[in-house]
């Protein structure tokens, strides 16, 4: 039985040391560098114009959200409340209880009035920590 080492060859599909050099020239010889690289992929550059947030729907909001979260134009919190979802029913400082259950992802829903109409319902309940969690949120929205 024959014990060859590994490490002594650049190929392991070659045994003779003697032989490797020669061949690895001649695979060399044959092989010329791209004269024109191709892209693998392209990033898209990011949209400064704002979006409409009384016509835009979740996943849009959300990614715009992101965006700017990954920019340091809006806190994790103001992310965080942006990025959850939308309750099924909501109530409008009216006291009027509004059925959002058939907002989707795919569906236009008017964000800024939204959050508007939370923030009025926060201060009139009183709860400090929302209310400043929503104060970004709008103004975030009204920029």
């Amino acid at each position: 039985m024959e014990i060859i080492s590994m490490r002594s060859s650049p190929n392991f599909l070659f045994r003779n040391n003697s032989n490797n050099q020669k061949s690895c020239n001649k695979l060399e010889d044959h092989f010329e560098p791209a004269k024109r690289v191709l892209t693998a992929f392209q990033v898209n550059a990011i949209s400064t114009e704002e979006p409409d947030f009384s016509a835009i729907s979740p996943s849009e909001l959300r990614n715009y959200a992101r965006q700017s979260y990954d920019t340091g134009a809006i806190d994790q919190d103001t992310f965080a409340a942006i990025s959850e979802p939308l309750p099924m029913r909501t109530i409008d400082p009216a006291g009027d209880i509004l059925d959002l259950s058939g907002v989707t992802d795919g569906t236009s829903f008017n964000f800024r009035d939204y959050y508007k109409d939370q923030l009025q319902v926060a201060m009139s309940i009183g709860d400090p920590e929302t209310v400043e969690t929503l104060k970004s949120v709008v103004s975030f929205l009204d920029v």
